[in-house]
């Protein structure tokens, strides 16, 4: 009898090795075993020839409940199997939840439970007309990170949080270890710059990209590093549209400071000019998309190592909160959930990129960064056995027709990928088996970080 119940064979990508003719063997949903050569016999056992195995992804940037009896866990965790993340980090802001207390994270790990078909962490935020006062009892809840705004969508919801309130938050962050993200965009400076548009008349999808020009968000992501500095809290910038915005975040690391950076999949995928041109409202998404030259400039980064993960900032708008002709009435954000790792991977391929980054920015960095790599994120014994299967088998992306998505539109419709998620396994269990989703709701499970070990007593 086998001593495992599942051996993958195929192309095994980690973050500093591809391994051809490698296998990967599961027992009890762990990793127990990563070789190379002949594969060791198992309950079930697949050779998969040229087949990629990579560690399953972790979305470090999900809003499942943005608008209200729209899309909740139930779909962006089914969402999420099909395009092989087995892992999704949940967003604070909730369309009548502003999770912003430890009773708030309990009742959402409460409501997403039965839902989720992948496992799932959570960030916290707070209320600004509390302060700081909540953040240890999210830290006990079992949040995995913070998320602020140095913008204001909505003042309860998704409120600004000023600088002397935002510095006191990462003072009371610090000693927990945990990150603090922040959205990168100057309130006062996007507040002049859509004035002036709307002065100007313009309403197409121009209207956007002027309303926030790139000094507002540079100047939001030096803020939200300056205060990391000050109070030694680990800063955080959750989106970068911006070549320079990587460079920035490279320099206070240079210099000893713990500064990360993210780069959704849209940035790295669409344009200005030809996608937002076309799709209007269906491409508004804060930071904006930019030109194609900038979108070149933040491979590189990929490519040199400045990018600390890739995301999607997936949310699910309903159509009508995405068509309006006057593009700044429309809702941001994009649904990316199922998209992103064949995005990633077709991106990385025409560069000449490694595919070890893929198993870097989508799996092992997301994990260290939520302090989940004590299970997750890569392809390690003794970690889940989160694995995603990707296939040479091109295809051109059609939301609607997956079926894996609650609204039937994605700004990378009509897209040609040329590798194919065939499978992916969630802690050893066939999660989607190439056409459907076989994870039922509850499969998923909340993950917490791991704690952070008490500080010495400096008088002892």
């Amino acid at each position: 009898m086998s001593d495992f119940d599942l051996v993958l064979k195929g192309t095994v990508v980690l973050p500093h090795r591809i391994v051809e003719g490698g296998h990967v063997a599961v027992r009890d949903g762990k990793v127990v075993h990563v070789g190379q050569g002949a594969a060791p016999a198992a309950r079930e056992r697949h050779e998969l020839g040229e087949a990629l195995i990579l560690p399953g992804a972790i979305d470090a940037q999900v809003h499942s409940l943005s608008q209200k009896n729209q899309e909740d866990f139930v779909w962006s965790t089914r969402s999420a199997a099909a395009g092989g993340v087995t892992t999704i980090v949940d967003m604070p802001y909730d369309e009548g939840n502003l999770v912003c207390s430890a009773e708030a994270v309990r009742r959402k790990i409460a409501h997403a439970g039965p839902q989720a078909r992948v496992d799932f962490a959570l960030y916290g935020t707070i209320d600004p007309e509390e302060g700081a006062a909540r953040i240890a009892g999210m830290v006990a809840a079992g949040v995995a990170a913070f998320k602020f705004s140095t913008f204001g969508t909505d003042p309860k919801r998704f409120p600004r949080i000023p600088p002397a309130l935002l510095e006191e938050c990462f003072r009371a962050i610090a000693p927990t270890g945990l990150i603090a993200g922040v959205h990168n965009e100057d309130d006062e400076a996007v507040r002049a710059a859509i004035d002036e548009v709307s002065a100007a008349g313009i309403t197409d999808y121009r209207a956007h990209g002027l309303s926030r020009p790139p000094l507002t968000e540079l100047l939001a992501i030096n803020q939200i590093y300056e205060t990391g500095a000050l109070t030694g809290c680990p800063a955080h910038v959750v989106h970068c549209s911006l070549g320079r915005g990587y460079e920035i975040a490279a320099a206070y690391r240079a210099q000893g400071y713990a500064a990360s950076i993210e780069c959704c999949i849209h940035y790295l995928t669409l344009d200005e000019e030809n996608d937002v041109r076309r799709l209007g409202g269906k491409a508004k998404i804060n930071p904006p998309i930019r030109p194609r030259a900038e979108v070149e400039k933040l491979w590189r980064h990929v490519a040199v190592g400045n990018v600390t993960l890739i995301s999607t900032d997936h949310v699910s708008w309903s159509e009508d909160r995405k068509t309006n002709a006057d593009m700044l009435a429309n809702a941001s954000g994009v649904p990316g959930l199922e998209a992103m790792v064949p995005l990633f991977v077709k991106g990385a391929l025409e560069r000449g990129i490694p595919l070890t980054r893929a198993a870097e920015l989508t799996a092992l960095n997301p994990a260290r960064h939520f302090r989940l790599d004590h299970r997750k994120g890569a392809l390690e014994i003794g970690k889940d056995a989160d694995m995603i299967v990707m296939t040479p088998e091109p295809y051109t992306y059609d939301a609607a027709a997956s079926g894996n998505n609650v609204v039937g539109w994605s700004p990378y419709n009509g897209i040609r990928l040329p590798w194919r998620v065939s499978a992916s396994y969630s802690r050893g269990r066939l999660a989607f088996d190439g056409s459907r989703v076989l994870a039922e709701p509850g499969r998923g499970a909340f993950v917490r970080p791991l704690a952070t070990l008490p500080l010495p007593d400096p008088r002892r």
